[in-house]
């Protein structure tokens, strides 16, 4: 798989199926490093699935995945350790173990791949939740939180380690217009401070035309990428209808 030397990651021939069922195939794109790009399309067209492939939760039917140019699907279970340890991820509902406190969770990864003492952890929790704006809710449980308080702490456990790339599901999802947009806002800041490269799956216009340096759409109908680009540049001049409808929902 040839990569230059700025992708940080490089997917090629990528094919995603559940047996017989080819959900997409001759997937074939990058992500420069630092950049934020935004995977897009409509609701069962795989975006999530290819997020699952993108972090080892699905192996692909055929095809390959690199991170700075270091195979990916066929690496030992000792390398696929080393590089998931540079990946921070957020699912759609935060993910959080009810049963733990926000320092707790945060401190998860912490207590998993470090040998940092309880006392460190605790305060590099605390830092966490800080740069994501939940200083002084360490000893809050899920439960006694926000829906988009609770993504923002999910954020944090994602930050734990300082991840040279972060995965998002949906963020926004059930997120009002301002939580959202606070959302997006500090999604570049944690971008912008950590120089990690951001990898998207979002279907909601504000969110992608914000903070999407680029964009990939998974078209449903010929199970491949139909368009990768700025996402206004594609709005403005659709590379193909199916993009511009998507881009341009909502408008008189």
């Amino acid at each position: 798989m040839d990569a230059s030397p700025t992708d940080k990651i490089s997917v090629s021939g990528l094919k995603m199926a559940y047996g017989d069922f080819v959900v997409m195939q001759d997937l074939n794109f990058e992500v420069k490093s630092a950049e934020i790009m935004v995977i897009m399309g409509l609701s069962g067209c795989g975006k999530s699935t290819l997020l699952r492939h993108l972090i080892g939760i699905q192996e692909p039917a055929a095809g390959g995945i690199a991170y700075n140019g270091r195979d990916f699907v066929n690496a030992s279970v000792e390398e696929r350790e080393q590089m998931l340890r540079n990946f921070g991820v957020t699912f759609q509902a935060g993910a959080l173990w009810s049963s733990l406190t926000l320092a707790e969770n945060v401190m998860l990864p912490l207590e998993q791949y470090t040998d940092l003492s309880s006392r460190d952890m605790r305060a590099l929790a605390s830092t966490k939740l800080a740069l994501v704006g939940l200083n002084g809710f360490e000893d809050y449980y899920p439960s006694e939180i926000s829906g988009g308080m609770r993504k923002r702490a999910g954020l944090a456990r994602a930050i734990a380690m300082d991840p040279e790339i972060l995965f998002f599901d949906e963020p926004s999802a059930g997120l009002d217009p301002l939580s959202s947009h606070r959302l997006d806002d500090l999604i570049l800041r944690l971008r912008d401070s950590l120089g990690s490269t951001v990898v998207i799956v979002s279907h909601e216009l504000a969110s992608i035309f914000a903070i999407g340096d680029r964009a990939i759409y998974l078209d449903v109908e010929h199970k491949t990428i139909s368009a990768i680009g700025e996402p206004k540049e594609m709005r403005d001049a659709p590379p193909n209808p199916r993009v511009g409808a998507f881009l341009r929902r909502g408008e008189s």
